[in-house]
């Protein structure tokens, strides 16, 4: 069991990136039959509580990304695993997968704007399930590789949930240019989803006019956060800007 759960773990690792897709068609389903009786019209709160819950998710992943150095908390695929460092301080200190907590809450936003309170409940158990096995693969990894090291620090932090906030700082700056680096498709990526949804639920709800089926306040968030991708990828593709030595 161990070894099955190890492959199935690397194996669903190295294909992470594609588990949104499977989400998206979830979405896509349960407004296009009309199982979102919630924020079927637009609503300012419950679009600003969404992108809330959203943001600290990224807020999470960027106190993560902007203290670790390079060959750690990346979003390597093809290569498997890899870690030059073990990572114990900052985020780190208080939960071993600050990431997967971060994309967590930045899906929970999402799921929660389709208006459906099962397939909230239900999505969220399809994450834990998913990453469960990643997280499983990821320390049998960090256990081979740093030993008693490990041991020694994991025994104290929870693996996703913080039980303290007993925050340890890093003997490494905050780089706000390495999280710039790093996460700008994600922020993006926050804005267009949620826009998408309100887009598919004004079509199914309210009116199938598509030059009115966009409400102006997600027109404005994508064209934004659009400014910001567009303006952060140039800025990595053709400067060095955004480089940070060792990061």
């Amino acid at each position: 069991m161990i070894e099955e759960l190890e492959r199935s773990g690397n194996l669903l690792f190295r294909g992470r990136s594609y588990f949104p897709l499977v989400l998206y068609v979830l979405m896509a389903v349960v407004i296009g039959l009309g199982w979102d009786p919630l924020f079927q019209s637009f609503d300012l709160i419950s679009a600003l509580t969404c992108i809330a819950v959203s943001m600290l998710g990224l807020l999470i992943r960027a106190l993560t990304i902007g203290y670790t150095p390079r060959g750690t908390s990346g979003r390597n695929t093809k290569a498997g695993q890899v870690a030059e460092v073990l990572n114990t301080k900052g985020m780190y200190s208080l939960v071993r997968h600050p990431l997967y907590l971060g994309n967590f809450f930045m899906w929970l936003g999402i799921m929660i704007y389709v208006g459906n309170v099962w397939f909230t409940v239900v999505c969220c158990l399809l994450y834990w399930l998913y990453y469960e096995r990643i997280m499983f693969a990821e320390e049998a990894f960090l256990r081979g590789k740093f030993g008693q090291a490990y041991l020694d620090w994991s025994v104290d932090v929870p693996s996703f949930w913080p039980r303290n906030l007993k925050w340890i700082t890093p003997h490494v700056e905050f780089s706000m240019r390495n999280v710039l680096k790093r996460e700008y498709n994600g922020f993006f990526a926050v804005f267009l989803s949620l826009a998408m949804v309100s887009m598919g639920k004004t079509y199914v709800h309210i009116s199938q006019d598509w030059e009115a089926i966009l409400h102006p306040f997600w027109q404005n968030a994508v064209i934004g956060s659009f400014a910001v991708f567009f303006i952060l990828r140039s800025l990595k593709r053709y400067s060095r800007v955004l480089h940070v030595e060792g990061r």
